[in-house]
């Protein structure tokens, strides 16, 4: 309907002949602009201009749509166990997989400072839940000076063919990572690049715990990783940092590492 009021309107003067300017026409007639007329011209016009304004030019890019990410300090509430932390806790409405019952709840802390990042959809797991065979990125969060942490998803049946096994079923902390280090990385792994292994309990959950010192990683030269066993899933909790962050970031990454649990 816009379309075809500006094209009429667009008609009407190209098809008019060219005024004279030795010629008065009824627009430059003083009784024109004291008539009921003029007034509806002009009513004309303002009902037909601006729809050629109000039609967008072209979609927002991703770079523009990446700034609308803000600092999870604006809306996540501060962690009770230490203020200068704020609290994450995963549900429903933040993944396919836990609105699919796929992966159980889990939460840790961030520094008010980081932000959460758009997954795209085929890392996602979104196209599909709720039966994935390869492992699936569920959260990711990053501060440029700092570095960033991310959850993966695996199935578990990639690790073992017992149904609800724990951690402990599927193998021995080296065992676990020579299966999942590759979604530590972000592209290959090496078992001489793991520095560090320890188990660690929080309630009746078991954790295996990962130092890794990774130079040819995607992720970053340093990783932290996290992992455990609930329901159909493997749960893989990794915080990432390059040469430049760690120094400075280390303590701040461990802590977020700490925090984990589902």
């Amino acid at each position: 309907m816009a379309s075809a009021s500006v094209s009429s309107l667009s008609s009407i003067f190209s098809s008019s002949k060219p005024i004279s300017s030795n010629k008065p026409t009824l627009l430059d007639s003083p009784s024109f602009h004291q008539s009921p007329a003029r007034r509806q011209f002009l009513k004309g016009l303002s009902l037909l201009v601006p729809f050629t304004t109000i039609i967008p030019l072209h979609s927002p890019s991703p770079s523009q749509a990446k700034t609308k990410e803000i600092e999870v300090g604006t809306y996540l509430p501060q962690s009770t166990s230490d203020p200068n932390f704020v609290l994450f806790q995963a549900s429903s409405k933040d993944t396919p997989a836990l609105r699919a019952g796929n992966v159980q709840p889990y939460q840790f802390v961030l520094p008010p400072t980081w932000k959460q990042l758009r997954i795209a959809n085929i890392l996602s797991g979104n196209y599909c839940q709720p039966k994935c065979a390869e492992p699936w990125i569920e959260v990711k969060f990053e501060n440029e000076k700092q570095g960033k942490v991310q959850v993966v998803a695996s199935p578990l049946v990639r690790l073992t063919n017992k149904p609800n096994a724990t951690i402990e079923d599927i193998g021995s902390p080296e065992r676990v990572i020579a299966s999942l280090g590759q979604f530590v990385t972000g592209n290959s792994y090496d078992s001489d690049e793991l520095l560090e292994t320890s188990i660690e309990k929080i309630g009746d959950q078991t954790y295996y715990r990962y130092v890794l010192e990774t130079p040819f990683a995607l992720t970053g030269s340093h990783n932290i990783a996290k992992a455990t066993a609930k329901g159909n899933t493997v749960i893989l909790f990794v915080a990432s940092a390059s040469d430049k962050q760690w120094p400075t970031s280390q303590k701040t990454l461990k802590a977020i590492v700490d925090s984990f649990h589902v």
